[in-house]
């Protein structure tokens, strides 16, 4: 249905829904029931027949045109529905269309974009701290170039100062970075949008080349270089007060020049912007450490040498511990520990010279009650310091304690360590008042007037603390040889002898002389030549007494 049919039934329907309204909303079928109703009261006493004929014909007259009228309405809303859904065709695909165009646009724009970040650096791309978005290649590198340009290196020195070697003064130059190409290729251009929220931050290696030569001059002239070099000191155990203990190791500021070169070329081969010196062992290092085993060893043997003691019962305890073995033994760079045996020779010798009393001068009292000095002779402390020497060395090396008198010569001991050390059993003899004394224990138990040795080099009785050698009974004196005859100068019989000297001098009778003491001694011939004259009784007396060791002191 089109054109002028399509709008009069529209006006058509437009009426009959108008005539509806004014009729109160009553439909065509409700009007025509009520006009057949009045017409038929009216003609109700009239003919019922023709009534019936003609109500029968009007129901006939109505059901037909409901039947039109209905079919006109379908009709109509048939025709209104095919042109509404055409209209509504039209209107989806034209928003279709649109639809379809900006999806391709968008498509193309994001293909583009994706296009462009093939040759570019994405959104917040850092490389080596610069920025790269939008940026090729060859406009990163010369980003890098320019950081070749103004490449320092910093070296940082162990007390704390710094120097600087600028690429200028290594002769570095830009070679390439390889790694900018592999970074670009291996972005996923098509999730672009992803890195606009997140960031890429990566570094490539930049090779550069210097020239080694204008580098080494550079470094030659280098504080570091050509500074105070202090050695460094290794690690080694130091004795406390107590014991020994690792004393740390001290690094100095001696450079390993060819340590230096190496670390600091690979500093800029990598283009770091610091290099620390004592971090990189550019400093020569301690040999050993606080924690090397060679120290700690050292160590532990030095301790095991000081446990050793050694006590010598003196006129006070002297003795041998950790102080004073610390000062014997040492250790060498190679952590070599070793008893310095001329260390322990030297204080023997100390020892001795406090210890010994053989010819030293004694100041003492006569039974006489006179102060008197003696000095010289052969009695008194005598150390054998060789011997004394092996005992503390095999005490010191195997730890051993010990409490001892020290070794002595033969004959090299006294009587007491305090002085004067003959004790109180002795024999005196005052060359001034040409008078001896026997003394046991403190008590005198002989005394007499004697005769000693004229007073010439040749006679002179020897000054000194001496001790009885020997005994002998019935002995022959014999002088020295006269170079004249080839005879002894002198043979004498005597019958109690009591050697005080190997030299010939000794106590004995002398029958010979008229008197003893007084100054007898001084008249050429009355003399002795060196030798004690006693009384007979006396020597003989003496001889009973004495025994052999008795210390003699020869005095003024």
């Amino acid at each position: 249905m089109e054109g002028p049919e399509k709008k009069e039934i529209e006006n058509s329907v437009q009426t009959v829904e108008a005539e509806n309204a004014e009729k109160g909303g009553k439909s065509e079928q409700d009007i025509t029931r009520e006009e057949n109703t009045e017409a038929e009261n009216e003609k109700n006493t009239e003919d019922a027949p023709e009534a019936l004929c003609q109500e029968t014909a009007a129901e006939t007259d109505k059901t037909a045109d409901t039947d039109k009228t209905a079919d006109a309405d379908r009709t109509a809303d048939e025709e209104t529905g095919e042109e509404t859904g055409e209209r509504m065709t039209g209107r989806r695909k034209k928003f279709l269309y649109i639809a379809a165009g900006c999806v391709a646009a968008l498509v193309f724009v994001y293909l583009g974009i994706a296009a462009y970040f093939s040759s570019h650096y994405l959104f917040n791309t850092e490389i080596n701290g610069h920025d790269m978005t939008g940026k090729t290649v060859k406009q990163a590198e010369e980003l890098l170039k320019e950081d070749i340009d103004e490449y320092v290196l910093e070296l940082k020195e162990i007390d704390g100062s710094s120097e600087t070697i600028s690429g200028g003064e290594a002769g570095l130059m830009y070679e390439s970075a390889a790694g900018l190409q592999r970074n670009m290729e291996s972005q996923d251009i098509f999730l672009w949008p992803r890195a606009l929220f997140r960031s890429s931050t990566d570094e490539v290696e930049i090779e550069v080349a210097y020239d080694a030569d204008k580098l080494s001059e550079k470094i030659d002239s280098l504080h570091a270089v050509t500074g105070e070099q202090t050695p460094p000191v290794s690690a080694y155990p130091k004795f406390d007060g107590k014991q020994y203990v690792i004393e740390p190791e001290q690094y100095g500021t001696a450079i390993q020049r060819d340590v230096l070169e190496e670390k600091i070329a690979g500093a800029i081969e990598k283009l770091e912007g610091s290099l620390d010196l004592e971090a990189e062992k550019c400093y020569a290092d301690p040999a050993y450490l606080s924690t090397s085993k060679e120290v700690k060893d050292a160590c532990d043997l030095m301790n095991q040498y000081c446990s050793a003691r050694i006590v010598y019962p003196m006129n006070e305890e002297v003795v041998v511990d950790a102080p004073v073995i610390s000062g014997w033994i040492t250790v060498n760079d190679k952590m070599q520990v070793k008893i310095d045996e001329e260390a322990v020779r030297l204080w023997l010798e100390e020892f001795g010279d406090k210890y010994d009393t053989v010819g030293i001068t004694r100041t003492f009292k006569t039974p006489a009650g006179k102060e008197a000095t003696v000095s010289g002779g052969t009695y008194g402390w005598s150390i054998n310091e060789d011997a004394e020497f092996d005992v503390i060395i095999d005490a010191v090396k195997n730890g051993k304690s010990l409490e001892r008198e020290p070794e002595y010569y033969i004959g090299g001991t006294a009587a007491a360590h305090a002085m004067p050390d003959w004790g109180n059993t002795y024999v005196d003899i005052d060359l001034s008042a040409q008078h001896m004394w026997y003394v046991v224990d403190g008590s005198i138990a002989l005394e007499t007037d004697v005769v000693t040795g004229q007073p010439i080099p040749e006679r002179i009785t020897p000054e000194g603390t001496y001790s009885i050698l020997e005994k002998g009974r019935n002995q022959v004196l014999v002088g020295s040889i006269d170079p004249s005859t080839g005879e002894p100068s002198y043979r004498t019989p005597v019958s109690y002898w009591m050697r005080v000297t190997w030299s010939g001098i000794g106590l004995h009778d002398a029958t010979w002389q008229p008197a003893f003491g007084g100054a007898l001694n001084q008249i050429p011939g009355r003399g002795s030549h060196g030798c004690i004259n006693m009384p007979l009784d006396q020597a003989a007396a003496l001889y009973d007494m004495l025994e052999v060791g008795t210390p003699v002191v020869i005095h003024y």
